[in-house]
């Protein structure tokens, strides 16, 4: 049926007082690109069925682009075409690229035009720093939230008379020493991702990464990573595995470290708590599991981690009645029925502090399935972020983080030693840095 016949019949009905049924209205529509994929994938279009079945305003069209790093590409490259979406999700490792591209309606400004009820002192510090501007404002609204957790396998460390995860970083290479020793051949999966051993441990330890307190303060940062602590963890992994009590595993060796620790195979994994649901929904019968949160260094104070995760931006460009439905979505996913179904499906955490309350107060937490995702929480909110545990503001990250994965692999494989391999992808970083700074030359970060 032609949009013109529904117009006409819609109209006839209200001139006889009929009521008009929910779908022959016309809603108003906008698109929603997002980047996750998979299970969550599925479960972004669930949140957006969510949506649309509670009211017959208005309509979200979402529609995947497969991947987080396609999905800022694509935006970017629609932007530029003026076939962009209203809402995008993008995240973290986006940050800076979407608050210097001047292609965006930024959040307090939407909040304001369109009435919403948003408050802003809501959302953890922990989330709310690393989007927020110098002046803390937040021009992106966090959406999924994560942070990085220990899967630990409680049988095995009952195998060395334990029944707690460490705490230290040299109580886990101890413990996973001793589990050898005690028949357990792999006790820590690894691989070759950043996120876990570089971010979320400079940041529990308040390392930087880059100077200008990780690129807050400037486009002219550099990054000293190959510098601080990180490095000597990273030998301290190529010790590992050379000794044979740990390995790389990775979709490439058959089993990435998901599925090394959900069939039993390793011990103790770093993955997000976005996984928690994953691994209690896959993991072999009888896997006897927990989490805590990072070991660090005993000589180290424990700081806050790091959110990951994205949020959803805004983009210029689209029409006011668009903007009035991304508006009236963005509100439906932040009530705390909405956050707590989201986590509960996930595993992400509530990234507002009315939204875990909610949930604490249901007894979400206390539910077996889903013991220790609280610890997130404990973890993104240890302390007060500071001046470099608060996020990364460095230009072109997706293609720095690229590169440290590539040296990576050659340290963990022999193909260089530790250090040179962390000095060169220090160097070419610093170049990503350079261009990215000469491309914005002139600008300052908001």
């Amino acid at each position: 049926m032609s949009k013109r016949i529904l117009a006409a019949a819609a109209l006839a009905a209200t001139s006889l007082g009929l009521a008009v049924p929910a779908q022959a209205q016309q809603r108003i529509q906008f698109e929603f690109w997002y980047g996750l994929t998979g299970r969550l994938g599925e479960i972004m279009e669930e949140h957006c069925k969510r949506f649309n079945d509670s009211q017959t305003k208005y309509e979200a069209k979402c529609v995947g682009q497969g991947g987080y790093d396609k999905a800022e590409q694509n935006t970017i490259a629609a932007y530029r075409s003026k076939q962009h979406p209203t809402l995008v999700q993008i995240y973290d490792a986006g940050t800076v690229n979407f608050m210097l591209s001047g292609a965006t309606y930024n959040a307090p400004d939407l909040a304001k035009d369109f009435d919403m009820k948003i408050d802003w002192s809501g959302y953890f510090p922990g989330i709310s720093n690393y989007y927020a501007t110098s002046k803390g404002q937040m021009w992106s609204f966090p959406y999924n939230s994560s942070t990085a957790l220990l899967y630990w396998n409680k049988d095995a460390w009952a195998k060395i008379g334990k029944t707690k995860g460490p705490e230290t970083i040299e109580e886990w290479w101890d413990d996973i020493r001793a589990m050898k020793k005690a028949g357990v051949e792999c006790g820590f999966a690894f691989d070759y991702d950043t996120w876990m051993p570089l971010e979320q441990f400079s940041a529990i330890h308040n390392l930087p990464i880059a100077t200008k307190n990780n690129g807050y303060d400037g486009l002219d940062a550099e990054v000293m990573f190959n510098k601080t602590k990180f490095a000597d963890y990273m030998k301290d992994w190529k010790k590992l595995l050379d000794e044979g009590v740990a390995r790389i595993q990775t979709a490439q060796t058959g089993k990435t470290i998901l599925q090394a620790f959900t069939d039993g195979t390793c011990a103790s994994m770093l993955s997000s708590v976005a996984n928690h649901g994953v691994v209690g929904s896959t993991a072999k019968p009888g896997l006897n599991w927990g989490v805590t949160k990072l070991p660090v260094y005993k000589d180290f104070k424990r700081h806050n981690s790091l959110v990951g995760g994205a949020s959803l931006w805004v983009l210029q460009g689209k029409s006011k009645p668009e903007y009035e439905a991304a508006a009236a979505y963005i509100q439906f996913l932040l009530q705390p029925k909405e956050e707590q179904w989201f986590a509960d499906v996930t595993g992400y955490i509530p990234v507002t502090n009315t939204g875990y309350k909610a949930m604490v107060d249901a007894g979400f937490y206390a539910d077996p399935k889903r013991q220790g995702r609280e610890i997130a929480i404990e973890s993104l909110t240890f302390t007060p972020p500071t001046a470099v545990s608060r996020g990364i503001r460095l230009g072109n990250f997706t293609q720095i983080r690229a590169e440290i994965r590539s040296e990576l692999e050659a340290a963990f494989t022999g193909k260089k030693d530790v250090q040179t391999a962390l000095d060169d992808a220090a160097s070419r970083s610093n170049q990503i840095l350079r261009r990215f700074e000469q491309t914005f030359k002139g600008k300052q970060l908001p």
